[in-house]
């Protein structure tokens, strides 16, 4: 059994779901907008909120999963008091993925070598994600 990290967005679900499948070369499963809810669920969606994503899921290479939604309520709120942990095969491919999760982020401690391993970096991009960039490779 592993555990699935589910993020909730504001609008931005395709975009950030699209953007971290390309960065850890997952795959998109589904990614359904609430225009897809079937009648009759008892959900209301405001019609500006349409597009939003009801429901998305990458798989990524190792079969790991991340699942997202839009939070389609009156008040969305940021993701706060989590970090997403991913490791990476080689000191290069997390100081890659780790750059371009900086893109218009915030990076919090820069990627670099630490006594546990030889990259490692924290870092919140810029749909307010944060994540844990390490590498699995020896210290």
């Amino acid at each position: 059994m592993h555990p699935t990290p589910y993020l909730f967005f504001d609008g931005t679900c395709r975009e950030a779901m699209t953007f971290y499948a390309d960065v850890f070369d997952g795959t998109i499963e589904i990614m359904s907008p609430y225009s897809e809810l079937p009648p009759g669920e008892g959900m209301v969606v405001r019609e500006d909120r349409a597009n939003w994503i009801m429901h998305a899921a990458i798989i990524w290479p190792d079969g790991g999963m991340l699942m997202a939604s839009d939070d389609a309520g009156d008040d969305p709120k940021p993701m706060e008091g989590n970090s997403i942990s991913m490791a990476l095969p080689t000191v290069e491919a997390g100081r890659v993925a780790f750059e371009r999760l900086s893109e218009s982020g915030a990076p919090g401690k820069p990627y670099g070598p630490t006594f546990w391993t030889p990259g490692f970096g924290v870092v919140r991009d810029r749909f307010g994600t944060r994540w844990m960039v390490t590498t699995s490779a020896e210290a």
